[in-house]
């Protein structure tokens, strides 16, 4: 279905973000005909996160539904993605959430199912239920990782940098890096800061040296390195927190 047009004949023939915004603006009749419209793409995102079909009377789909209707919600003008691009993101989140959850607690119940007679059965059933949730949870990381990394990656985009570019901009010295993390981290604990970055996609140098103790020609030098690392706490990358979280708290 085109977003250029919702529906066939319909009066909600805008494009579908005009949509999404009057559904902001109190649209009720319109947020239920998109989240029907879109259930195939709904039911399409999840089964991929879940490597698996999934069908309407499934709980994943379910979640999936709350996700899309979440990303209805959320969605903002200006925030660089079409519409579909974030829902995608926002239900792949929650799907991971809800098999992580679900994965916690069949080990929990797994643990309560110790019964006397055939104990090394029992055994042998746990150790294979136990490693079989191990590696879904695994694979689960792996895939949300790799989500974030593209995201990320799309993010860079927006200030005119690209992993070529950081991989060359990435400080050769480990003291070097670790002041980058730092300066990045003092960067996001400042609102001003933050909000300067967003709207002039520059680093705010000459605001930020008034928080570190790193000379201005370091923070130049770095520039490009300090903002990626910036965006990581920005746009809430988790998976990538081991390449932000300094080892040190003095810069």
């Amino acid at each position: 279905m085109s977003t250029n047009q919702l529906a066939m004949g319909g009066t909600y023939n805008f494009p579908l973000e005009k949509n999404i915004f009057k559904v902001q603006q109190g649209d009720e009749p319109l947020r239920n005909f998109i989240i029907e419209s879109y259930q195939p793409f709904i039911k399409k995102v999840v089964s991929k996160v879940c490597n698996r079909f999934i069908d309407q009377s499934m709980d994943e789909f379910s979640v999936g539904m709350v996700a899309f209707n979440e990303a209805i919600n959320q969605y903002q003008k200006g925030q660089g993605s079409k519409f579909l691009t974030f829902a995608d993101m926002v239900i792949r989140r929650r799907i991971i959430d809800f098999i992580r959850k679900e994965s916690r607690q069949m080990r929990n119940i797994y643990l309560d199912q110790t019964e006397p007679g055939d104990e090394n059965g029992m055994e042998e059933s746990f150790v294979e239920q136990r490693a079989a949730i191990d590696y879904y949870e695994e694979k689960c990381q792996i895939n949300e990782r790799m989500e974030q990394i593209d995201s990320y990656q799309q993010l860079l985009l927006k200030y005119g940098i690209t992993f070529d570019v950081l991989s060359k901009h990435c400080p050769k010295h480990a003291d070097a890096r670790e002041n980058a993390k730092i300066a990045a981290k003092k960067l996001v604990e400042h609102k001003a800061l933050v909000q300067f970055l967003k709207k002039k996609k520059q680093l705010p140098i000459k605001d930020l040296l008034q928080f570190v103790s790193c000379s201005r020609k370091t923070i130049e030098r770095n520039r490009k390195y300090i903002i990626a690392l910036a965006l990581i706490y920005i746009g809430g990358f988790s998976a990538l927190k081991s390449y932000i979280e300094p080892e040190k708290e003095t810069v």
